[in-house]
């Protein structure tokens, strides 16, 4: 767990440059879309409400989330979307997850496979590495003027797993099923949340010495650069001084 938090915790944090900001939006619209297909009223598709909630955390235009929505729910014209999952290993045996949203299949792989081959890794098939990961309701707050037994007593009681707290976050971890009440509960009571969604979790994680994991960490960089990818998950445990010393470097 620590692996996939560290990392998606401070790529979270990181400052969006301009540049980049389209893209951003690129990969939410298509996402808000897929979330849209159940339905484009957010209060009885839960789904699209989280969606909709990141794409207001990146300070996405309303205008584009509307559009978004009417694209995915049939009410405007764009392109034919699917989501695919591939699967695949980093250098050293690390496992891969990377989900898709795109218009072209063809192109979504090939891309995808030329990182894996320019980078030391190996495009799998389905199946390979799924059976490592595990479907969880992630939640994360500011440790900021909390009380931590507070936090955990409201967590538990309406269905988390675990409370994990850190120095600069404290992550609920629930089921799939249970994450919608538990993260009502939290904000019912005030707390305010960083970030709540449906992840892929490692069972376990691998650790690396430096220079493996920095291969790794390039390798999970470039893919989620990749115009149709939306996630990539690893099991690969990252150091927070490995990840400040890639965060400096990048």
């Amino acid at each position: 767990m620590s692996g996939h938090s560290k990392w998606s915790t401070i790529k979270r944090k990181k400052a969006v440059s301009d540049a980049k900001r389209g893209q951003i939006f690129t990969k939410l619209a298509k996402e808000i879309a897929m979330a849209a297909r159940d339905g484009a009223d957010p209060e009885m598709n839960f789904k699209l409400r989280l969606v909709i909630d990141k794409a207001k955390a990146a300070n996405m235009p309303k205008d584009n989330i509307e559009r978004a929505v009417n694209r995915g729910a049939g009410l405007e014209k764009g392109a034919d979307l699917e989501e695919i999952s591939y699967e695949g290993y980093g250098p050293h045996g690390v496992a891969l997850i990377i989900q898709v949203v795109t218009d072209n299949r063809n192109r979504a792989v090939a891309d995808i496979r030329r990182w894996f081959n320019r980078l030391g890794g190996s495009l799998g098939e389905s199946g390979c590495v799924a059976w490592q990961f595990e479907s969880k309701g992630y939640l994360t707050l500011a440790p900021n003027g909390l009380d931590p037994d507070q936090v955990f007593e409201i967590a538990v009681e309406w269905g988390a797993d675990d409370v994990v707290f850190g120095d600069d976050l404290i992550e609920v971890l629930t089921t799939p099923e249970d994450f919608p009440t538990v993260r009502e509960a939290l904000e019912r009571n005030g707390f305010t949340l960083e970030s709540a969604e449906i992840t892929l979790m490692p069972k376990t994680t691998i650790s690396l010495d430096e220079k493996q994991a920095l291969q790794n960490m390039n390798l999970i960089s470039n893919l989620e650069e990749l115009e149709d990818v939306q996630q990539v998950y690893s099991n690969l445990d990252i150091s927070d001084e490995l990840m400040a010393k890639f965060d400096a470097e990048a």
